[in-house]
Protein backbone atom coordinates (compact mmCIF):
# COMPACT_ATOMS: atom_id res chain seq x y z
CA UNK A 1 0.00 0.00 0.00
CA UNK A 2 1.16 3.25 -0.64
CA UNK A 3 1.92 5.72 2.04
CA UNK A 4 -0.24 8.61 1.17
CA UNK A 5 -3.11 6.30 0.08
CA UNK A 6 -3.26 6.17 4.38
CA UNK A 7 -2.15 9.60 4.78
CA UNK A 8 -4.93 10.91 2.57
CA UNK A 9 -8.14 8.73 4.76
CA UNK A 10 -10.30 10.70 7.37
CA UNK A 11 -9.62 7.94 9.85
CA UNK A 12 -6.55 8.41 12.33
CA UNK A 13 -3.32 7.21 11.61
CA UNK A 14 -0.20 6.24 13.86
CA UNK A 15 3.04 5.08 12.22
CA UNK A 16 6.25 3.92 14.30
CA UNK A 17 9.13 4.77 12.95
CA UNK A 18 12.50 1.55 13.71
CA UNK A 19 16.27 1.63 13.14
CA UNK A 20 18.21 -1.27 11.90
CA UNK A 21 21.81 -2.80 13.96
CA UNK A 22 25.02 -1.51 12.75
CA UNK A 23 26.59 -4.60 12.54
CA UNK A 24 25.49 -8.05 11.12
CA UNK A 25 25.46 -9.29 14.66
CA UNK A 26 22.62 -7.60 15.97
CA UNK A 27 20.28 -8.06 12.41
CA UNK A 28 18.21 -10.22 14.31
CA UNK A 29 17.49 -9.00 17.19
CA UNK A 30 16.58 -5.98 16.14
CA UNK A 31 14.32 -8.49 13.54
CA UNK A 32 12.82 -9.63 16.67
CA UNK A 33 12.34 -6.43 17.80
CA UNK A 34 10.78 -4.92 14.71
CA UNK A 35 8.06 -8.05 14.01
CA UNK A 36 6.99 -7.55 17.77
CA UNK A 37 5.88 -3.79 17.19
CA UNK A 38 4.61 -4.91 13.78
CA UNK A 39 2.31 -7.00 15.86
CA UNK A 40 0.75 -3.96 17.07
CA UNK A 41 -0.72 -2.86 13.85
CA UNK A 42 0.87 0.49 13.39
CA UNK A 43 -0.34 2.04 10.26
CA UNK A 44 2.89 1.66 8.91
CA UNK A 45 6.28 1.46 10.12
CA UNK A 46 9.51 3.07 8.47
CA UNK A 47 13.00 2.09 8.66
CA UNK A 48 15.83 4.37 8.87
CA UNK A 49 19.26 3.71 6.85
CA UNK A 50 22.61 4.83 7.52
CA UNK A 51 24.52 8.02 5.84
CA UNK A 52 26.40 6.98 3.39
CA UNK A 53 24.45 3.67 3.05
CA UNK A 54 26.03 2.04 5.97
CA UNK A 55 23.37 0.00 7.28
CA UNK A 56 21.42 -0.44 3.83
CA UNK A 57 21.31 -3.85 3.58
CA UNK A 58 19.85 -4.56 6.89
CA UNK A 59 17.62 -1.50 6.06
CA UNK A 60 16.48 -3.64 3.66
CA UNK A 61 15.86 -6.95 5.09
CA UNK A 62 14.01 -5.31 7.73
CA UNK A 63 11.71 -3.16 5.87
CA UNK A 64 11.24 -6.48 3.39
CA UNK A 65 10.80 -8.67 6.24
CA UNK A 66 8.36 -6.24 8.17
CA UNK A 67 6.57 -5.71 5.03
CA UNK A 68 6.05 -9.62 3.80
CA UNK A 69 6.14 -11.57 6.97
CA UNK A 70 3.70 -8.98 9.16
CA UNK A 71 1.58 -7.59 6.41
CA UNK A 72 2.87 -3.48 7.79
CA UNK A 73 2.99 -1.05 4.95
CA UNK A 74 6.93 -0.15 4.95
CA UNK A 75 8.47 3.30 4.57
CA UNK A 76 12.39 2.81 3.46
CA UNK A 77 14.48 5.66 4.24
CA UNK A 78 16.77 6.49 1.47
CA UNK A 79 19.78 8.75 2.35
CA UNK A 80 22.45 10.28 -0.24
CA UNK A 81 24.85 12.02 1.06
CA UNK A 82 28.32 10.87 0.53
CA UNK A 83 26.86 8.11 -1.94
CA UNK A 84 27.60 8.23 -5.63
CA UNK A 85 24.88 8.12 -7.98
CA UNK A 86 25.70 4.63 -8.65
CA UNK A 87 25.37 3.29 -5.55
CA UNK A 88 21.85 5.21 -5.35
CA UNK A 89 20.95 4.03 -8.18
CA UNK A 90 21.52 0.26 -7.65
CA UNK A 91 19.61 0.53 -4.15
CA UNK A 92 16.57 2.36 -5.80
CA UNK A 93 16.62 -0.86 -8.20
CA UNK A 94 16.93 -3.37 -5.39
CA UNK A 95 14.06 -1.68 -3.52
CA UNK A 96 11.78 -1.95 -6.48
CA UNK A 97 13.08 -5.33 -7.00
CA UNK A 98 11.91 -6.14 -3.33
CA UNK A 99 8.24 -4.39 -3.65
CA UNK A 100 9.16 -1.77 -1.51
CA UNK A 101 7.04 1.32 -3.17
CA UNK A 102 7.69 3.92 -0.35
CA UNK A 103 10.78 5.66 0.09
CA UNK A 104 11.78 8.70 2.51
CA UNK A 105 14.20 10.97 0.75
CA UNK A 106 17.18 12.45 2.79
CA UNK A 107 20.17 14.04 2.55
CA UNK A 108 21.01 12.09 5.74
CA UNK A 109 23.84 13.49 8.33
CA UNK A 110 27.29 14.52 7.11
CA UNK A 111 29.63 11.21 8.47
CA UNK A 112 31.72 11.94 11.03
CA UNK A 113 35.19 13.15 9.63
CA UNK A 114 33.59 14.56 6.61
CA UNK A 115 32.34 17.72 7.89
CA UNK A 116 34.46 20.29 6.55
CA UNK A 117 35.78 17.57 3.48
CA UNK A 118 35.46 19.00 -0.42
CA UNK A 119 32.05 18.22 -1.25
CA UNK A 120 32.39 19.66 -5.01
CA UNK A 121 32.68 16.50 -6.57
CA UNK A 122 29.41 14.54 -4.64
CA UNK A 123 26.83 13.29 -6.57
CA UNK A 124 24.44 14.67 -4.08
CA UNK A 125 24.54 17.87 -1.84
CA UNK A 126 20.73 17.95 -1.23
CA UNK A 127 17.48 15.49 -0.41
CA UNK A 128 15.81 17.67 -3.49
CA UNK A 129 18.39 16.07 -6.22
CA UNK A 130 17.49 12.63 -4.78
CA UNK A 131 13.94 13.06 -4.69
CA UNK A 132 14.09 14.14 -8.64
CA UNK A 133 16.66 10.70 -9.17
CA UNK A 134 13.85 8.14 -7.12
CA UNK A 135 11.03 10.38 -9.19
CA UNK A 136 12.61 9.53 -12.13
CA UNK A 137 13.62 5.91 -12.20
CA UNK A 138 9.77 4.27 -10.73
CA UNK A 139 6.98 5.10 -9.55
CA UNK A 140 7.17 5.32 -5.72
CA UNK A 141 5.40 7.01 -3.30
CA UNK A 142 8.05 9.71 -2.02
CA UNK A 143 8.39 11.14 1.81
CA UNK A 144 10.63 13.91 2.92
CA UNK A 145 11.94 15.58 6.06
CA UNK A 146 10.97 18.57 7.43
CA UNK A 147 12.14 21.19 10.69
CA UNK A 148 8.93 22.94 12.32
CA UNK A 149 11.94 24.77 14.02
CA UNK A 150 14.24 25.57 11.30
CA UNK A 151 16.86 23.51 9.92
CA UNK A 152 20.06 24.16 11.28
CA UNK A 153 21.51 24.70 8.77
CA UNK A 154 19.42 27.56 6.81
CA UNK A 155 19.93 31.05 7.78
CA UNK A 156 16.25 31.94 8.21
CA UNK A 157 12.73 29.82 8.79
CA UNK A 158 11.76 32.00 5.27
CA UNK A 159 14.85 30.15 3.10
CA UNK A 160 14.01 26.76 5.39
CA UNK A 161 10.29 26.44 3.75
CA UNK A 162 11.26 27.68 0.74
CA UNK A 163 13.54 24.32 0.05
CA UNK A 164 10.70 22.57 1.71
CA UNK A 165 8.58 23.92 -1.72
CA UNK A 166 11.31 23.09 -3.85
CA UNK A 167 11.22 19.01 -2.12
CA UNK A 168 7.35 18.90 -3.06
CA UNK A 169 7.79 20.61 -6.57
CA UNK A 170 10.13 18.18 -7.21
CA UNK A 171 7.93 14.87 -6.60
CA UNK A 172 7.48 14.49 -2.34
CA UNK A 173 4.08 13.43 -1.76
CA UNK A 174 4.25 14.11 2.25
CA UNK A 175 6.52 15.06 4.93
CA UNK A 176 7.44 14.35 8.33
CA UNK A 177 8.51 16.38 10.65
CA UNK A 178 11.81 15.82 13.14
CA UNK A 179 10.92 15.51 16.70
CA UNK A 180 8.02 18.00 18.64
CA UNK A 181 7.68 18.53 21.74
CA UNK A 182 5.86 21.14 21.55
CA UNK A 183 2.40 21.13 19.51
CA UNK A 184 2.29 24.78 19.30
CA UNK A 185 5.49 24.97 17.07
CA UNK A 186 3.98 22.38 14.33
CA UNK A 187 0.63 24.29 14.16
CA UNK A 188 2.59 27.43 13.83
CA UNK A 189 4.45 25.67 11.00
CA UNK A 190 1.64 23.94 9.36
CA UNK A 191 -0.02 27.41 8.80
CA UNK A 192 3.28 28.52 7.14
CA UNK A 193 3.61 26.10 4.98
CA UNK A 194 0.49 26.46 4.23
CA UNK A 195 0.41 29.90 3.04
CA UNK A 196 3.15 29.23 0.88
CA UNK A 197 1.20 26.72 -1.24
CA UNK A 198 2.34 23.64 -0.12
CA UNK A 199 -0.85 21.42 0.61
CA UNK A 200 0.66 18.06 1.06
CA UNK A 201 0.49 15.75 3.84
CA UNK A 202 2.71 16.70 7.01
CA UNK A 203 2.91 14.31 9.51
CA UNK A 204 4.28 15.08 13.73
CA UNK A 205 7.25 13.71 14.42
CA UNK A 206 6.41 12.41 18.33
CA UNK A 207 9.67 11.01 20.12
CA UNK A 208 8.48 9.57 23.73
CA UNK A 209 11.88 10.50 26.27
CA UNK A 210 11.94 7.44 28.26
CA UNK A 211 15.19 8.31 30.31
CA UNK A 212 16.55 11.42 31.13
CA UNK A 213 19.79 10.51 29.08
CA UNK A 214 17.65 11.12 26.09
CA UNK A 215 16.90 14.81 26.30
CA UNK A 216 20.50 15.86 25.91
CA UNK A 217 20.69 13.83 22.63
CA UNK A 218 16.89 14.93 21.31
CA UNK A 219 18.22 18.47 21.32
CA UNK A 220 21.64 17.52 19.67
CA UNK A 221 19.97 15.97 17.01
CA UNK A 222 16.55 17.90 16.24
CA UNK A 223 17.83 21.57 18.33
CA UNK A 224 13.96 20.73 19.67
CA UNK A 225 12.83 23.39 21.97
CA UNK A 226 11.66 22.00 25.71
CA UNK A 227 8.71 23.59 27.15
CA UNK A 228 9.16 24.01 30.81
CA UNK A 229 6.20 21.22 31.61
CA UNK A 230 8.40 18.84 29.61
CA UNK A 231 11.40 19.98 31.31
CA UNK A 232 9.63 19.73 34.09
CA UNK A 233 8.98 15.71 34.06
CA UNK A 234 12.38 15.20 33.25
CA UNK A 235 13.53 16.95 36.23
CA UNK A 236 11.24 15.47 38.52
CA UNK A 237 10.57 11.61 37.42
CA UNK A 238 14.61 11.34 35.64
CA UNK A 239 16.35 9.65 38.58
CA UNK A 240 13.35 7.08 38.47
CA UNK A 241 13.66 4.68 35.60
CA UNK A 242 10.53 3.37 35.68
CA UNK A 243 8.51 6.35 36.60
CA UNK A 244 9.95 8.01 33.78
CA UNK A 245 9.12 5.54 31.16
CA UNK A 246 5.51 5.86 32.06
CA UNK A 247 5.45 9.89 32.48
CA UNK A 248 7.70 9.66 28.97
CA UNK A 249 4.75 7.29 27.53
CA UNK A 250 1.78 9.65 29.40
CA UNK A 251 3.47 12.72 27.75
CA UNK A 252 3.66 11.63 23.98
CA UNK A 253 0.41 10.49 24.39
CA UNK A 254 -0.90 13.20 25.00
CA UNK A 255 0.61 15.51 22.57
CA UNK A 256 -0.93 12.68 20.47
CA UNK A 257 -4.06 13.17 21.08
CA UNK A 258 -3.84 17.22 21.42
CA UNK A 259 -2.90 16.90 17.70
CA UNK A 260 -5.79 14.25 16.75
CA UNK A 261 -8.02 17.07 18.62
CA UNK A 262 -7.49 19.51 16.59
CA UNK A 263 -7.66 17.30 13.06
CA UNK A 264 -4.29 16.11 12.47
CA UNK A 265 -4.99 12.52 11.59
CA UNK A 266 -1.50 11.20 10.92
CA UNK A 267 1.12 11.34 13.36
CA UNK A 268 4.35 9.53 13.50
CA UNK A 269 6.23 7.74 17.02
CA UNK A 270 10.36 7.34 17.42
CA UNK A 271 9.99 4.38 19.16
CA UNK A 272 14.09 3.97 19.00
CA UNK A 273 13.47 0.07 18.86
CA UNK A 274 11.70 0.07 21.98
CA UNK A 275 8.75 -2.05 21.85
CA UNK A 276 7.41 -1.80 25.23
CA UNK A 277 6.82 2.32 24.02
CA UNK A 278 5.19 1.46 20.97
CA UNK A 279 2.79 -0.82 23.13
CA UNK A 280 2.12 1.67 25.79
CA UNK A 281 1.31 4.53 23.52
CA UNK A 282 -1.02 2.65 21.13
CA UNK A 283 -2.81 0.84 24.07
CA UNK A 284 -3.34 4.65 25.60
CA UNK A 285 -4.86 5.89 22.49
CA UNK A 286 -7.11 2.42 21.71
CA UNK A 287 -8.49 3.28 25.42
CA UNK A 288 -9.40 6.87 24.73
CA UNK A 289 -10.29 6.33 21.28
CA UNK A 290 -12.20 3.20 21.29
CA UNK A 291 -10.03 1.99 18.10
CA UNK A 292 -6.84 0.06 16.57
CA UNK A 293 -4.80 1.28 14.10
CA UNK A 294 -5.68 -1.13 11.02
CA UNK A 295 -5.12 -0.29 7.94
Amino acid sequence: MRIIDILNKKEMSLSIEVFPPKRMSGLESVKKTTEEIAEYHPSFMSVTYGAGGGTSRYTLDIAKNIMKNHGVPTLMHLTCVSSDRETVRSMIGEMEMAGIKNVMALRGDIPEGLEDADRSGWDYHYAVELIREIKERGDFCIGAACYPEVHPESATQKEDLQHLKEKVDAGADFLTTQMVFDNNLFYNFLYKLREIGVTVPVIPGIMPITSAKQVERAIKLSGSFMPQRFRSMVDYFGSDDDSMKAAGIAYATDQIIDLYANGITNVHVYSMNKPEIAKGIMENLAAILGKTFDR
